[in-house]
Formats: structure tokens, sequence, C-alpha cells
């Protein structure tokens, strides 16, 4: 008789779920809570992307398209990445997947083998080290907890080895909103050059950058087209989560094998989606730009409130995330996240579920409004200082 390791794959077995759906769906039918958990707008797409989508379903525009995606989407966001001095030929060095997290998964299938190792800056979004798994490759962590949450080149120079592949950043970062400074950038793009790996670049958070601050893309420093590929999306900027449309840019001969794993896998993303996302890279960038204004705005209001509270965090530079340190509090971050849920109706994320470093952290996500962050840190506050033993 088989037993119940036979049955199922034991890679997929070992393979834990994400730990932010584990508390998104804690929510389910509990109305009452605040959520700072799922990263994830407040906002509605903008009508002017929406109202494209309508009217291509009214003119019956359901059909698939090409497994690289519509022609006029892959020419608009080569047009988009030029203003990061990233040059793609849309024909065959980018490609429209279902949302960055397929580009994650499909371009980590395309580059690994059994054995081989990549290095993965933590902490990090949850995704990538179960994703890296599962294609049997060895996953080295750098844990940047003590370099004020983002890597540097003498930390990655001294992670590679004979079997390093590939290395995986993501900037601004989830869950830290930090980035990775130009110069470091420039830095570690030599390292990759030097010794001739993937660097695959999370750039989803590309836009949300705060404080007068650009995003630098490590694809843009000399040498780095051959061996940079880009993972981006309109999730984030665009508030268009459940569209799911997003894309890889890559050199033609590594997107040639990642196009195979797209076309068994999911043919193509939605034809509408693309057709929205072309117009929100046409007319969409005063909306995407409001929004990242109300995002600053209540970073500027949630970082004053933890800074209050006695409660070290990094102040972030881009995305829309918090981190604070809770490990005054005696609870780990596992516990601090279920006991403010349960006695105080506030879901955070535990920072351990997002690799080395994170553990003693929480997540809180501020893309929520600004009247529900005043309720939830006012309530986080309260835990704070009832863990403190503090007369409240």
């Amino acid at each position: 008789m088989n037993t119940r390791e036979d049955k199922f794959s034991k890679l997929m077995m070992e393979t834990p779920p994400s730990g932010i759906r584990k508390f998104f769906e804690m929510l389910i039918g509990h109305d009452d809570v605040i959520s700072l958990s799922v990263g994830e707008p407040d906002f509605s797409t903008p009508w002017v992307i929406r109202e494209e989508a309508f009217y291509h379903l009214e003119k019956g525009h359901t059909s698939y398209t090409s497994n690289w995606g519509l022609i006029e989407l892959r020419e608009e966001i080569a047009k988009y990445m030029e203003r990061y001095n990233l040059y793609y030929n849309p024909k065959n060095e980018i490609l429209v997947t279902v949302g960055a997290s397929e580009g994650v998964d499909a371009v980590l299938r395309a580059i690994l083998n059994p054995d081989d190792e990549i290095i993965v800056v933590q902490p990090c979004y949850v995704n990538y080290t179960p994703l890296a798994k599962l294609c049997q490759a060895k996953v080295v962590t750098i844990n940047t907890k003590k370099n004020g949450f983002y890597p540097t080149a003498e930390q990655i120079k001294e992670a590679i080895t004979p079997k390093t592949k590939a290395l995986m950043i993501c900037s601004p970062n989830n869950p830290t909103g930090t980035m990775i400074p130009a110069a470091e950038l420039e830095k570690i793009a030599k390292i990759v050059v030097e010794n001739q790996i993937w660097c695959i670049s999370d750039e989803i958070y590309c836009e949300l950058a705060y404080d007068g601050a650009k995003h630098t893309s490590i694809g843009s420093f000399p040498g780095m087209k051959d061996y940079a590929i880009i993972l981006n999306g309109f999730s984030k900027s665009f508030a268009m989560t459940g569209w799911r449309i997003g894309y890889i840019a890559a050199p033609a001969e590594l997107l040639g094998q990642i196009v195979k794993l797209h076309g068994y896998n999911t043919i193509c993303a939605p034809i509408f989606s693309q057709y929205a996302a072309v117009e929100g890279l046409r007319s969409g960038w005063n909306d995407v730009e409001k929004m990242r204004v109300s995002y600053e705005q209540r970073r500027n209001l949630m970082y004053k409130a933890f800074v209050d509270m006695g409660l070290p965090v990094p102040e972030p530079t881009g995305a829309f995330y918090m981190f604070p340190d809770i490990t005054s509090t005696g609870l780990s971050s596992e516990e601090f996240a279920m006991q403010l849920f349960q006695k105080y109706s506030i879901a955070v994320v535990p920072g351990s579920v997002f690799g080395e470093g994170g553990e003693g952290h929480i997540r809180c996500c501020y893309a929520t409004s600004i009247d529900k962050i005043k309720i939830a840190l006012d309530r986080i506050k309260t835990f704070v200082e009832e863990l403190r033993g503090v007369r409240v």
C-alpha cells in the first residue's frame, strides 16, 4: 500500500505554504480586523485603465495572444524601461507574464539545475527561496539586517562559489522598504560581470520611491545587459493586482527558453489585462504619482508612530512596507502577530516568514487608508505598552 510520501512530490511536501497568505486567510470572516498584512494597494485600478479593458471586452477581444504577449504592450514596456537606461528589443527580449510571480518561477526553472547555487538576499519576498528549492538548487542566503537591510558587494563576493549560478535581489525591498544605493549596485554589478552569473532583479516597486529618491536598475550598469534579468509588473504601481500582468526583460537567448515553459504553463497573460496595461503605460502616470504621494504621507505617519513607540525601524525609501523591530517586547515575531490579531484585531505579518534577519520584526503594509492606519497604530501602541508592563 502506498504511503502518503509515495503519493505526492517530496519536494512539494517539503515546501511550506506562504506565510503571508496564512495571515490573509485568517482575515476571512473577520470584517472587524484592520489588515496591515497583504501587500495590495487600497486604490482601485485607475479609471483610464479600466475603461480600456471595458472597450476591448465589448469589442470581443477575448482570444489568446502570442505567448510573448501583445507586441503593442511589449513596445510600450520597452519605451518605459528606457527611462531607467534599460534598452530591450520588444520582439525577443521582453516577455509578458501572468504577474511578476510567474516571472520568478519561470526564470528560476529556466536557469537552475539540481545542486546549482543561488544567492538570495534576505529578508525577501516569500516565494524566492521555495521556488528555487523546487528546482533542487542550493539557496545561499545573505542576511542584511546588520547593514541597514541592503546587501553589500563584499557580502555577495564572499558568498560566490564555483557552483553559483545566480543572485536574487529586490530593490525597493519587500518586506523592509529599503533601496540598494546606486553606488553599491554599481559595485555589485561589477562582481556579477566578473563572475559571469545571472542577476535576477525584482523591480516591481520601482515607481514607489520617496523623499526624491530615484530608482536605479542594476541592469543599467556596464556589461550587465548579458547577465541581468529584470522582473517587473503592474500590480503595485498601477494598482492592478488582480489583473495578473507582469513581464521579464532579459537576453533573447534566455527568454527563448523561458517562453517554452510559459507556453506550456499559462499560454499567455489575459488579453484584456494586456490592453489595459498598454493604456496604463501611455496615460496612467498621473494616477501613479497620486498614489505614490499618498503612500509617502502614510509612510511618514507610520514611521513617526513606531519611533515614538520606541520600536527601531528603518525608514523606508520605497515600496509600501515598514519593518519595525519588536524584540524589546519579549515575543517572537510569530507570537507578536498572533496575539495582536487575537487581542486587538490587527493583522501584520511576522518577519520570520521573510528569511534570515526577519525574526524579531513584523511587516506592516501602509497601503491602506490613513484612518485605518491611525486606529491600527493606536492599538499596536497599546499592545506594546501592555507587553512592557506600562500602565495604559
